[in-house]
């Protein structure tokens, strides 16, 4: 006999618990019985049901007074589909009611969920949960954002800078990649506004940096992308297709004020510039 609790509330699929029972019984075509509390404890939506019913095993609800198998009456198994509806109708309550808990706090100025990158969570005065800096990795997000608004180094240096003063994922104590640094420095979080649900309010918690450090910031990153889409200004025919004959380098051209256009073959063997001329194309 095996014994699975699962104390996971999510809505979607995947208990860790309830893969493992759902793996047993797979792998041990003979065990065909189940014991549950009640309906609600085993399914958390519809696929969780489709799941069980395949495996055609009997289930035996105690407090429910119920032995459900592929031999049970159609009545017996049409209350039991009720009953999972009913338990998946609870569980989305749920989730429910807890999207408008975290809407209403974000309205509050209150950050809603886990604690991100720089800050830890808390319970406040009032009793309710609250986000406050953390006192390692704070100062050095703080100094994060001063050094990216000098505009002198790359969010790579940033990060490598972060990372030997000790930068790292409080909980798993990995190392945070360029990636985490370029969204830490694109959330406004960090100077004391909660976006949510595309919405922007006012927070209640302590900024690791001040507006005008984060603006500065927004501004270098901005020029950096622009720098990096910018647009060709001409396009030539052919370009990228013809290739020297000598040393196998591909042509690029250039536009000059003259009523010619020249061509040049750049990085060619030998120390050797190669150059075509004509008219523009």
């Amino acid at each position: 006999m095996q014994e699975y609790v699962d104390v996971e509330t999510a809505k979607e699929a995947g208990r860790a618990a309830f893969g493992e029972m759902i793996a047993y019984l797979k792998a041990h075509p003979s065990v065909r019985v189940m014991l549950i509390e009640k309906t609600d404890r085993l399914y958390r939506n519809l696929k969780d049901w489709v799941t069980v019913d395949e495996l055609e095993v009997e289930i035996h609800f105690p407090k429910e007074g119920v032995v459900l198998s592929r031999n049970s009456r159609l009545t017996e198994k049409f209350m039991h589909g009720i009953k999972v509806l009913m338990a998946k109708n609870y569980i989305d309550n749920l989730s429910e009611e807890a999207r408008k808990g975290m809407q209403e706090k974000a309205e509050q100025g209150i950050w809603p969920t886990v604690a991100p990158l720089g800050y830890r969570n808390i319970v406040g005065p009032d009793g309710k949960k609250i986000i406050e800096p953390d006192r390692e990795s704070g100062p050095i997000l703080s100094r994060l954002f001063e050094w990216y608004a000098t505009g002198v180094l790359s969010l790579k240096e940033v990060a490598e800078k972060a990372r030997a003063i000790g930068l790292v994922y409080r909980k798993s104590g990995a190392a945070v990649p360029v990636s985490t640094v370029h969204a830490v420095l694109r959330n406004p979080l960090y100077m004391g506004e909660i976006e949510w649900k595309g919405h922007t309010y006012p927070g209640k918690h302590v900024p690791l940096v001040s507006r005008e450090v984060w603006e500065r910031v927004q501004h270098v990153l901005d020029g950096r992308h622009a720098k990096k889409h910018r647009r060709v200004k001409h396009e030539f025919a052919f370009s990228g297709l013809i290739a020297c004959g000598h040393c196998g380098v591909q042509w690029s051209a250039k536009s000059k004020k003259t009523a010619t256009s020249t061509i040049t073959a750049r990085g060619t063997r030998g120390g050797a510039t190669s150059r075509m001329s004509g008219r523009k194309f």
